[in-house]
C-alpha cells in the first residue's frame, strides 16, 4: 500500500486556523529554505527543549527557553510538509519516515528532559512517555491497514499539545506547586496524571475499534 494513497486525518480544534497560518508561511518562504532545514530546525528545537526542561531543575528561567524551543518545534515540524506541498516537492516515503522517526526521538527528548526536571514525577513522565509512543505505533500501524493516517484523536493534535506545554511551563514558572484539599502537589504531576488517563483512553477506545473493523472485514 503506498504512502501516496494515505488520507491525513486532522479534525483538531486549531487546524483551521494553523492551515491558513502555515499555507501563509510557506508561501513568504525564502527560496533558499526546503523543507529538510525545517524538519532539522524542528528536531533540534525539541532536543534542545528536553535540554532545557532538564536545566529547569537549577534555574527555573530556562522554562521560557523550552516555551521558545517548542514555537521552534512548532514551526520546523508542522511547516516542512506544508513547504513541501506547495512547492510541489513532495517526497512521500522519505517525508514519512524522517518526519515521524525523528519525532519520535524529539519526543522522547522532551519527556526525559522533563522527567528530570524536578518539576514532575520521573515515574509519570515516563508513563506518559511510553504510551504516546505506543498511540504513534498505533497511528502507523492504522495508516498502513486503513489508508489514513490520524494525526488527531478527539479534537486534540501535537499542536495543541504544544500550547498546553507551553501554558503549562509559564505556570509552573510563577507557581509550580498547587494545592488541593490543603494537599502541596506538582501542578505538573496533576496535569500529566490526567493527560496520562486520557491518553490511555484515547489508546484502548481506538484499538478496540482498529480490531473490531478488522475482524469484520477479515472474518474466518
Amino acid at each position: 500500500m503506498g504512502i501516496e494513497k494515505q488520507k491525513r486525518i486532522q479534525q483538531s480544534l486549531l487546524a483551521p486556523y494553523e492551515k491558513k497560518v502555515l499555507l501563509y508561511l510557506a508561501a513568504k518562504m525564502p527560496a533558499w529554505i526546503n523543507s529538510d532545514h525545517l524538519t532539522l530546525l524542528g528536531f533540534v528545537a525539541a532536543c534542545l527543549s528536553g535540554l532545557f526542561y532538564y536545566f529547569a531543575r537549577f534555574d527555573h528561567i530556562y522554562l521560557w527557553w523550552v516555551n521558545g524551543m517548542i514555537f521552534l518545534n512548532w514551526f520546523g515540524d508542522s511547516l516542512d510538509g506544508t513547504l513541501a506541498r506547495y512547492r510541489n516537492k513532495q517526497r512521500p516515503r522519505y517525508g514519512y519516515y524522517v518526519d515521524h522517526i525523528l519525532d519520535a526521538i524529539g519526543t522522547s527528548a522532551i519527556l526525559w528532559g522533563m522527567a528530570f526536571s524536578g518539576y514532575i514525577n520521573t515515574n509519570l513522565a515516563l508513563a506518559v512517555l511510553c504510551v504516546y509512543l505506543v498511540m504513534s505505533i498505533n497511528s502507523y500501524l492504522s495508516a498502513s491497514v486503513f489508508e489514513s493516517f490520524q494525526i488527531s484523536y478527539w479534537r486534540f493534535s501535537p499542536t495543541e499539545l504544544r500550547v498546553l506545554m507551553i501554558i503549562g511551563n509559564t505556570f509552573i514558572f510563577f507557581k509550580p506547586i498547587v494545592h488541593i484539599l490543603g494537599i502541596p502537589y506538582l501542578m505538573f504531576n496533576i496535569a500529566f496524571l490526567v493527560g496520562l488517563l486520557l491518553l490511555s483512553i484515547m489508546l484502548v477506545f481506538h484499538t478496540i475499534k482498529n480490531i473490531i473493523i478488522l475482524y469484520n472485514q477479515e472474518r474466518i
